[in-house]
């Protein structure tokens, strides 16, 4: 009897150490992913300042063609998250995942190569298409693999990548900029293909929890073999034929089953990003225009996307606790005041401070938002929803250079932006408060999904 008993412990320990390790690399390769994607978007607002100045480098550019420029990577991410959100519920999150390392890796080297302002615009479309895939199959990939309990808290990791990305596109420019120039810049983002690519076709499973949901139930056995995770009972399989027809995959299942709530979620994040990539294109120069130098000026971009990093985390274990959805309306909150602190004439050393909690309340909210949104459908309708708040969510962040740029273009007072900024913060609070909760409902396969929410 001992010795059966000690066969299960240890069989047991196997298969946690399968799953822990299984984890382990799901989260590791997905944060490194957006890392580069938060790069790839935010780079772009490290060089504003020189291609405003510098005509030999693209042409001539204005502050309106500057927005323009900005808003074109952000279209092509819409783009790119809605189509993959239909195509990642339909074909798996990992072939779309290794798909789009390998298109905005290509794309990124090809834009170093641009020397106008059509075919530098063009190339930043091409780009976001890949950046808008992988964001849309990260969050449902790492909600599948994400233990109870802490599936808010990875997918606030992994989400930070994003922020950590921007982060070391600002710091970079600060350290390389005036050595390696923009072309340089922009290369270090297609990096992805010979180093990401590689581990991930090798170490990234496939969900097995789509493979159930799909019915590919040989394939959903031998990838649980592999990660040590139970193959969960298809929601499909419990039963009656309205039940059925609301397991339909893709963009139609998320509409038929969840409408009010996919319309709020998606202005949410439209409203979110807009903020978030308002400030990481245009804080550089509003900066550099209240007379911090270059160097300084791109320092409150480290600032405001570092601030970003430690407040999802922070703001991750409280949502795993108490539901993310309070917890995403209260850093819409910080994030409006904080905004509109930055117009009181703080010392320096008080406004780093204060831009740093600007980031946990634009960029920290955004991470937030996908945590919330990869928890809320169940898996067949899954991809489609996170696609949709990303994809849709761009509209917001197509407009968000485009509206530095007017602003900045017209010369309005600095305290002005800010507050209508901090206005914008004050609606995605509103619109997070009139999210439905999504009801608790079946766990299919425990640790393995999310629970099952019908509203």
């Amino acid at each position: 009897m001992n010795t059966v008993l000690a066969m299960i412990d240890k069989s047991e320990a196997v298969l946690e150490t399968k799953q822990q390790r299984t984890v382990l690399w799901v989260v590791a390769l997905a944060m490194t992913g957006l890392i580069f994607d938060g790069y790839d978007l935010v780079v772009y607002g490290t060089c504003v300042s020189t291609f405003l100045r510098d005509a030999s480098q693209l042409g001539p550019v204005s502050p309106a063609t500057a927005g323009a420029l900005g808003s074109y990577a952000l279209f092509g991410v819409l783009v790119g998250a809605l189509l993959a959100g239909s195509v990642g519920d339909i074909l798996g999150r990992r072939k779309v995942m290794l798909a789009a390392y390998v298109w905005f890796s290509i794309a990124m080297a090809i834009t170093a190569m641009m020397s106008s302002v059509a075919a530098f615009g063009v190339m930043r479309f091409i780009t976001g298409l890949g950046v808008g895939a992988l964001l849309a199959m990260t969050g449902a990939l790492v909600s599948e693999y994400a233990p109870k309990g802490k599936k808010n808290l990875l997918n606030a990791i992994v989400y930070s990548g994003i922020p950590v990305g921007s982060l070391l596109a600002a710091l970079l420019a600060i350290l390389l900029l005036e050595y390696i120039g923009w072309h340089g810049m922009f290369l270090i983002g297609a990096l992805p293909i010979v180093t990401l690519l590689p581990l991930a076709y090798f170490k990234m499973p496939e969900s097995v929890a789509w493979l159930a949901s799909r019915g590919r139930m040989h394939e959903a056995r031998a990838v649980a073999k592999q990660t040590g995770f139970d193959i969960p009972m298809p929601p499909a399989a419990s039963g009656s034929d309205s039940e059925l027809s609301e397991d339909k995959a893709g963009f139609a299942g998320l509409f038929k089953s969840y409408p009010i709530p996919t319309i709020l979620l998606g202005l949410m994040s439209a409203t979110g990003l807009m903020l978030v990539y308002s400030l990481n294109t245009w804080l550089p120069e509003l900066m550099l225009r209240a007379g911090f130098n270059a160097k300084g000026s791109l320092s409150f971009l480290l600032v405001l996307n570092g601030g970003a990093v430690i407040g999802a985390l922070m703001g991750s274990n409280v949502a795993d606790r108490f539901g993310p959805k309070m917890v995403v309306a209260a850093c819409f909150g910080i994030g409006a005041l904080s905004i509109a602190a930055l117009t009181f004439g703080f010392s320096l050393g008080i406004l780093l401070a204060m831009v740093a909690i600007v980031g946990l309340g634009t960029s920290g909210t955004q991470t937030l938002i996908y945590g919330l949104v990869a928890n809320y459908y169940r898996i067949n309708v899954r991809g489609a929803g996170v696609a949709w708040c990303a994809g849709f969510g761009r509209i917001g962040g197509v407009g968000g250079p485009m509206l530095g740029g007017y602003l900045a273009g017209a010369d309005f007072p600095l305290e002005t932006i800010f507050y209508i900024l901090a206005s914008l913060a004050v609606l995605g609070g509103i619109l997070t408060l009139l999210v439905p909760t999504a009801k608790g409902g079946l766990n299919f396969g425990g640790h393995l999904a999310a629970p099952c929410r019908r509203n």
